[in-house]
């Protein structure tokens, strides 16, 4: 079966993985890490490529990165070529190092930026390579510990990650200890590893819609399967607004309530739903955090909660507006 092509987008969150050739390892001792983290640091520097999250393990490795102005190809061919030619000469080998051909998954970026970052600094943990929680915060092999400041590799775009969290750093760095704490379980999920989030489906339909390149849910997947040059969203353009003014009318709430701090369940469920419709129809995180008065991990997690309340059926003028049914906003 011929390989699907890969979507290498500029723009596009992009979950990379990289195994050695017959499962042998490609890290053989610490020189060989430092070789590694020295050249993806300045590769993502010369490249604009931002690098959120990543972890060496022994026989592969995980990166998350946002390639900005070269192609994602392109980085990673100057960085597994650079890095295979130095290998082979400080143990005297020849030879392949990589399988043919690295993996990379299209990421839905406001549903899984997080736990992605979650995810694969969680790797040397879940793999026994460290011990604990205390152990992986100054792991040297790891970009956890340059979220916290305990180590240091230009180019990892710690800002960005800490700025989900707090706007203040101290209080950022606490939150976000505390919420790869809480991830051990969950980011063991098998979907953030390549296998795209889908509805409920027959089996006929879950193997008509799978795609192994994209991690996100139907509208993101379609969106990137529809577009001509592939570009990364396609917006339906109905402003966040009138998706607020649409679903508080059907759950009978203020709208004004929405977009305040207010802890009411029925204010939260229209705000989880409307952050579910917004996110889906291409409207990013920050937008939609701008509107409801959220930080960008809050729009995460209530999209998570949205969603739920939608496939449940609670808010029909999801699904309506969702399907294109919304008149002139329709492009």
């Amino acid at each position: 079966m011929p390989r699907s092509r890969r979507l290498d987008i500029p723009d596009l969150l992009q979950h990379v993985i990289v195994r050695g050739i017959e499962r042998r390892d490609i890290f053989l001792e610490d020189a060989d890490r430092e070789d590694f983290v020295r050249r993806l640091s300045s590769l993502a520097r010369e490249t604009e490529t931002d690098c959120l999250a990543w972890s060496l393990m022994s026989n592969h490795f995980h990166l998350l990165l946002r390639p900005r102005k070269a192609t994602l190809g392109t980085v990673m061919k100057r960085l597994l070529t650079g890095y295979a030619v130095a290998f082979n000469l400080r143990h005297n080998r020849s030879g392949h190092l990589f399988q043919n051909r690295f993996k990379s998954i299209v990421c839905d970026e406001d549903a899984y930026l997080l736990e992605l970052v979650r995810y694969i600094h969680l790797n040397p943990l879940r793999a026994g390579i460290v011990s604990s929680l205390s152990e992986l915060d100054s792991y040297p092999w790891c970009g956890h510990a340059v979220v916290l400041g305990k180590r240091e590799m230009a180019g990892q775009k710690v800002p960005e990650v800490l700025g989900l969290f707090s706007k203040k750093t101290a209080v950022a760095r606490e939150r976000y200890s505390a919420f790869i704490a809480d991830g051990d379980v969950m980011s063991r999920r098998k979907n953030l590893v390549g296998q795209r989030d889908w509805k409920a489906a027959s089996d006929a339909e879950t193997h008509m819609n799978f795609d192994s390149r994209i991690l996100g849910d139907d509208g993101f997947a379609e969106a990137l399967r529809s577009h001509a040059n592939l570009a990364p969203r396609i917006s339906l353009k109905i402003p966040v607004s009138d998706i607020i003014a649409a679903v508080v009318e059907e759950l009978s709430v203020a709208a004004s309530a929405v977009t305040t701090n207010s802890r009411s369940p029925a204010i939260s469920k229209a705000r989880a739903v409307v952050c579910y419709i917004a996110c889906s129809m291409g409207h990013t995180g920050t937008t939609v955090g701008s509107v409801l008065g959220l930080t960008s991990a809050g729009v995460c997690a209530a999209r998570a909660r949205g969603r739920a309340i939608v496939e449940n059926g609670d808010v029909v003028v999801a699904k309506f507006m969702m399907h294109g049914n919304s008149g002139n906003y329709v492009q």
